[in-house]
C-alpha cells in the first residue's frame, strides 16, 4: 500500500547529509560510509558526478520534509538482449527507525514503474549476502535470485 505521505524525488545537494547519515548508520555495508566532516567533499564530488549524469539518478524518499530512504538508478544497455536496455537499482537505504512501514516496497515499485515506462527489458539490483531479510523483501516484490555476482575491491 503506497503511502500518500511519502515522496519519491530526485535528490538535491540540500539532501546530502541526510543520504550520508543513512549510509553512514549502516554497519552490514561495510562501505567505510561516516559523517565526519573531513569526508563530506568526497560524498559531493559523487553527488555532482552522478546529478550530471543522463543514465544515473539518485532519488530520495521524504515523508514529512524528513529523507527517510533513498535509492540509485542507473541504466544500461548491452548488445545482448537485441541491444536493450535494463534499469540498474543500487543504494537502497531506509532510514532505520522507518523499517517495516512499507518505504521500501514504495521506492522499489518507483523503480519497476519508471523501467517499465521506459520499455525497459529488467530491472537488476545486488544485495549484500548478509541481508536476508533484504533478499526476503525483494522476493515478495517479484525479484528473482538468478546471478551469482562477484567483486573486487580495489581500494
Amino acid at each position: 500500500m503506497e503511502d500518500v505521505r511519502l515522496v519519491i524525488r530526485e535528490a538535491k545537494e540540500s539532501d546530502l547529509r541526510a543520504l550520508i547519515g543513512l549510509f553512514a548508520a549502516d554497519a552490514v555495508g561495510g562501505h567505510g560510509d561516516t559523517t565526519d566532516a573531513s569526508a563530506y567533499d568526497d560524498y559531493l564530488r559523487a553527488f555532482c558526478t552522478i546529478a550530471a549524469s543522463p543514465e544515473q539518478t539518485l532519488y530520495v524518499a521524504e515523508r514529512d520534509g524528513q529523507v527517510v530512504g533513498t535509492f540509485q538508478t542507473m541504466i544500461t544497455t548491452t548488445l545482448t538482449g537485441r541491444g536493450s536496455s535494463a534499469m540498474i537499482i543500487e543504494a537502497v537505504q531506509t532510514r532505520a527507525d522507518m523499517r517495516g512501514q512499507g518505504i521500501g516496497a514504495v521506492m522499489i515499485n518507483f523503480c519497476i514503474d519508471e523501467a517499465k515506462s521506459r520499455g525497459m527489458r529488467m530491472i537488476q539490483l545486488t544485495s549484500n549476502n548478509a541481508r536476508k531479510d533484504a533478499h526476503r523483501f525483494y522476493e515478495r516484490l517479484g525479484f528473482k535470485p538468478t546471478h551469482l555476482g562477484f567483486k573486487m575491491l580495489l581500494k
